[in-house]
């Protein structure tokens, strides 16, 4: 998984603030790491955004044990359910990590099939569920990144991505590693440390729109902050749909369009709009090599393109369970195809839009099927909206009723004016029927706005 672990060069691996470690460096920690853990089924990393939550987790990958990397902003009933359901034999913390202990790498043949990580997904609808990604989903899918992204052992990576999740850890961690690249880890995100690592050698940035948003602001307003960042080879976003007004924001101050991406815990990555692609505002690209991607109705019957249906894909990049969980395993999987829950349309050239999560974001409404993301884009070109979330909620003479829940951006805006807005701009039927006013909207620690805490 680490070719340039075994070479063992003195080129910069990683960068936490003030703490890095060579690859030779890394190689001679992750060993001791594995030295520690040997004969553990399983391990649980107390994930914080720290250096030595990635020499863990290296450790764990070449000692071929599976981690179960744990958020550590967690409440106490979530651990419990986490812990007592996967059931790690060890729990690592910063405390646990020498990062200046060295020990030989393990000399092992491990299989495809074996599992590298335990995910657990947020637990919108119930207890989180555990996600058991095989090493063969994450080999095969950092590669095909590396293909679409033109991500090579040159690139240099800068985020401030959470390391108990799929973005911040496979992809913004193990991914530069297995590239033989680097890795420069910022703590907490700010537009100014980004800034810094692009004006230096750092050549990509990983976040999710909270972060794009706050960098557009920061950059119309700072023009060397603005030039540091148009120095980037590949910005890309993911976790959550980037509005279109920010997609514009920050190409009108950096001269840079940002590259999305569409996955999932259970998938890793499905689409992404290539490195020499065209970056189309609202568009996740076509589907990455290796994955195969289906827009179906509820029977599962599949719909021609331009049409909104569920996603469906299959592939090397797919889980092998949910822990613990048959059922639900069961349940999600149609004929061998992975039923994502996301909606979607497909354009004539095969680009991907998203349009929402089937559950909170496709709104049946007076018999049309409307897409929340749509309305949720309009309303922000509107100038009094700062932030919005669009969603349903029942209505016995239209099934369901477009609510639009708004932030505003100073003074609040008149009702009307943003119904009328919607209307004239799409069509009548996807005008919101009521508009909320919020200070704030309720989101989690990836940024994604958690439209089921609307209205309670």
């Amino acid at each position: 998984m680490f070719g340039e672990l075994t070479r063992a060069a003195d080129r910069p691996a990683l960068r936490f603030n003030d703490a890095e470690l060579t690859y030779r460096q890394l190689a001679g920690a992750a060993g001791a790491v594995a030295a520690q853990i040997q004969g553990k089924s399983r391990v649980a990393v107390w994930a914080t955004p720290t250096i030595q939550t990635a020499v863990a987790v290296v450790g764990a990958l070449v000692a071929g044990i599976p981690v179960v990397p744990i958020n550590p902003k967690i409440g106490s009933r979530e651990l419990e359910h986490i812990l007592t359901d996967s059931k790690p034999d060890l729990n690592l913390g910063e405390e646990d990590i020498d990062i200046t202990a060295s020990a030989p790498l393990p000399e092992l043949d491990i299989a495809d099939a074996q599992p590298a990580f335990i995910v657990y997904t947020s637990g919108t609808t119930g207890p989180p569920k555990g996600v058991v990604l095989p090493r063969r989903a994450i080999v095969s899918n950092l590669d095909a990144l590396a293909t679409a992204w033109q991500w090579t052992s040159d690139d240099v990576l800068v985020h401030g991505l959470p390391l108990f999740h799929v973005h911040g850890l496979i992809l913004g961690i193990v991914g530069p590693l297995r590239r033989g690249g680097s890795v420069r880890h910022i703590g907490k995100f700010s537009s100014e440390a980004v800034a810094r690592e692009l004006a230096g050698d750092a050549t990509m940035m990983f976040g999710v729109p909270t972060m794009y948003h706050r960098l557009a602001a920061d950059a119309e307003a700072d023009p060397a902050l603005a030039k540091a960042v148009g120095q980037a080879r590949l910005l890309v976003s993911g976790s959550a749909a980037l509005p279109a007004s920010d997609h514009e924001r920050i190409f009108k101050a950096t001269g840079q369009r940002i590259v999305e991406r569409y996955g999932m815990s259970e998938t890793l990555m499905n689409c992404s709009v290539r490195a020499d692609g065209e970056r189309r505002p609202g568009t996740v690209g076509p589907p990455v090599d290796g994955v195969d991607l289906r827009i179906v109705d509820e029977q599962g019957n599949q719909l021609p393109d331009g049409e909104i249906g569920e996603i469906e894909v299959r592939g090397p990049n797919l889980f092998l369970e949910y822990l613990n969980r048959p059922d639900a395993t069961a349940e999600a999987f149609r004929d061998g195809w992975f039923r994502t829950g996301d909606v979607a349309t497909v354009d004539p050239d095969g680009y991907v839009r998203i349009v929402g999560r089937r559950a909170t974001d496709l709104i049946k409404s007076g018999g049309y099927k409307i897409g929340a993301g749509e309305i949720e884009n309009v309303l922000l070109e509107h100038p009094g909206v700062a932030e919005v979330a669009v969603t349903g909620e029942p209505d016995d003479d239209l099934g369901e009723r477009i609510v639009a829940w708004i932030v505003p951006a100073g003074e609040r805006p008149n009702e009307q004016e943003l119904i009328d807005h919607v209307a004239k701009l799409l069509t009548p039927h996807k005008r919101p029927r009521v508009v909320r006013f919020l200070d704030a909207l309720p989101r989690n620690d990836m940024g994604k706005v958690t439209k089921r805490a609307l209205g309670q």
